[in-house]
């Protein structure tokens, strides 16, 4: 299968974002300031870091590759795909993860060798374990090359890595995860984790500590810790991942704890306010301007209705943070609702200057080292790496060869983008030919493994009696083949004409107009379509068909008496095939080619079934497939 998109999804086309006022009007903020969510569509537990002037939003994958989808800005509003950190087989191999599986909530710092990113690899979600493997690696830049990952404490998700290298650090690096607790009776979300990690051996060393079990929110997870003015803030997320979800603020004079949490509840929020555009706002991570302003970026949703289905996913939004008096961190700016303190706001203030949009998009694939491409962002493959053995560029689009089905988790010959808006147009170029109900490509709109639409081109097998007849057609040397049809309404007629037309197109022959005239299947129809036909392209200067392949056995005896009546000699002149193979075909002279259809077993097992019925037994839909097969007679032979 050859593919090249034509339309990208792009933002709702009846609901635009709404655009931040000048002046502050319409509780917009005056100056530049920035629409939320900034990361449209499936971008989930972002972890921002800033180094000098460049921001990076780091964001979950699950099941998708390249892992840990990247973003870069400048001014915090324009964010430009990076596409996946996990290129390779070596850093990730997501072959066999469950649905919601692979990538969680990953974790981007900076730290001399500079870059570190410390990620969940969730391999089984069954029952009341997760089975997980975190895992570090460093690179000198983002573009990599990243080093073989290395084991992260692993009895729980969502680790993180916090560098105490401030004006009063002591450099020394810390691992941050939740616990896991599968024990029946035990609440799973068992608390906050932490142990020094030696960045030179790569490896977790010293005791390990509880730092935090959380509030009465409970759910406690996601954890980043931040140390400024003599405290360490501990940042976690709450209340599960929906309606409850909150970002909480706990603090601690020591490294070690004990962590307080802050007195005012959850830092951000949406679950008491179901009618806010912004919903499911928790798992945050935080970053500091160069001019000293504090950013939360943090998880989002947008339901359709009020606590109704999110579509897009969760998503990615930005939050200005101010601090209290005795330095508990705040949403800044008015509340959007009453009595909504901790909701998210939709248009954000940042600071001067705004650099403007983000590039162009880049093309659907890039090289990769050798002969491998590898689709550019924001395309991703669903649990498997690029490879010139099922992908391939071609001329403006991609070729795939196919792979396992929709519903396996190995192996799937699949390129997708994220769904970013309610509404869109998204269309393809599509070259595939089918040869099998095995063999399907096309659009798809995906979920999961139990949750899609597919719109795809497929083999019916109802095709495969009049392929048969046109192949034989065609084998003989026959490129002007004619198919007089049956009523357009009839779902056998139009499988025969399909199967016609898809086997000329594959044998790159035309099917000129008129080729395919609709009538009865009957003889009258049979001949007055055949003598229309003759008419019309002598009437055109055009030369007629060496071939006629009838969609019944009928119309190809009426074609007989029409060509007759003109002097045309079957099969000398022009070959006939018809489809039945009622008796009446081989009385014919020459005895008439055609498809034999099982008719009296047809009938047989229809009587059979009735009775059944009528005996009072119960009888489920059925669909029988009984076998079809071309008999060659006299009246095919090649052309003069």
């Amino acid at each position: 299968m050859t593919a090249a998109p034509t339309a990208p999804a792009g933002r709702d086309r009846t609901d635009p974002a709404p655009q931040p006022s000048p002046g502050g009007r319409d509780g917009a903020p005056p100056g530049p300031a920035l629409v939320n969510p900034v990361l449209p569509g499936f971008h989930p537990d972002p972890s921002i870091l800033r180094v000098g002037d460049d921001y990076y939003i780091a964001t979950s994958t699950f099941e998708w590759l390249p892992g840990v989808a990247v973003h870069h800005s400048r001014d915090l509003v324009h964010w430009r795909p990076l596409g996946g950190l996990l290129q390779e087989p070596r850093l990730l191999d997501l072959a066999g993860r469950p649905d919601s599986g692979g990538v969680w909530s990953p974790c981007l710092s900076y730290a001399d060798v500079p870059f570190h990113l410390v990620y969940s690899d969730v391999t089984g979600l069954a029952g009341a374990f997760k089975d997980v493997r975190n895992r570090v690696t460093t690179a000198p830049d983002l573009a990599g090359p990243w080093s073989d990952p290395v084991p992260f404490p692993s009895h729980g998700f969502d680790p993180s890595l916090f560098h105490d290298d401030g004006p009063d650090g002591d450099g020394r690096s810390w691992a941050l995860w939740m616990e896991w607790d599968h024990r029946p009776g035990r609440h799973p979300f068992a608390g906050i984790l932490l142990q020094e990690w030696d960045r030179a051996r790569g490896a977790a060393t010293g005791p390990v500590h509880r730092v935090f079990t959380g509030t009465e929110l409970a759910h406690t997870e996601g954890p980043h810790l931040y140390r400024r003015d003599g405290w360490y803030y501990l940042l976690t997320a709450e209340g599960g991942t929906s309606w409850n979800h909150a970002v909480t603020v706990a603090r601690a004079r020591a490294l070690t704890g004990p962590y307080e949490a802050d007195p005012a509840g959850p830092l951000l929020t949406s679950r008491h306010h179901p009618e806010a555009p912004l919903q499911k706002a928790g798992h945050g991570s935080l970053v500091e301007t160069p001019g000293g302003d504090w950013y939360l970026a943090h998880l989002t949703a947008r339901p359709l209705t009020p606590r109704g289905a999110c579509v897009l996913g969760r998503e990615t939004a930005l939050q200005r943070v101010e601090r209290t008096a005795d330095g508990w961190p705040r949403l800044a700016g008015e509340p959007p609702l009453p009595g909504g303190d901790a909701l998210p706001r939709t248009v954000v203030p940042v600071p001067a200057p705004v650099s403007g949009p983000a590039p162009a998009p880049l093309p659907l694939s890039t090289a990769g080292p050798g002969a491998e491409v590898r689709p550019a962002p924001p395309w991703s493959t669903l649990r498997r790496h690029p490879d010139p053995e099922w992908i391939e560029p071609v001329h403006g689009g991609l070729r795939l060869y196919g792979g396992q089905s929709l519903g396996s988790t190995h192996g799937q010959s699949l390129v997708a983008r994220r769904q970013q808006a309610t509404g869109f147009d998204f269309s393809a170029r599509l070259d595939a030919r089918p040869d099998s109900p095995l063999r399907t490509a096309g659009l798809l709109h995906y979920y999961n493994t139990t949750l899609r639409h597919y719109l795809h081109l497929t083999w019916d097998d109802a095709l495969v009696p009049t392929v048969g007849a046109t192949e034989h057609l065609i084998e003989l040397g026959h490129t002007r083949i004619a198919h007089p049809a049956g009523p357009r309404q009839l779902l056998c007629s139009r499988a025969r004409a399909d199967g016609y037309r898809a086997t000329m197109e594959r044998a790159e022959l035309p099917v000129p107009a008129g080729f395919v005239p609709h009538g009865d299947f009957n003889d009258a129809s049979g001949r007055r379509e055949t003598a229309r036909l003759l008419d019309a392209l002598a009437a055109a200067g055009e030369e007629p068909p060496t071939a006629i392949f009838a969609a019944s056995d009928l119309q190809a005896l009426g074609a007989f008496e029409e060509l007759r009546s003109r002097g045309r000699r079957i099969p000398e002149g022009v070959s006939v095939v018809g489809f039945d193979d009622l008796p009446v075909a081989r009385w014919t002279h020459p005895a008439l080619t055609t498809v034999r259809q099982p008719l009296f077993d047809m009938a047989a097992m229809a009587a059979n079934t009735l009775l059944r019925i009528i005996d009072g037994e119960h009888v489920e839909n059925l669909r029988l497939e009984l076998a079809t097969r071309l008999v060659v007679r006299g009246s095919t032979a090649p052309p003069a």
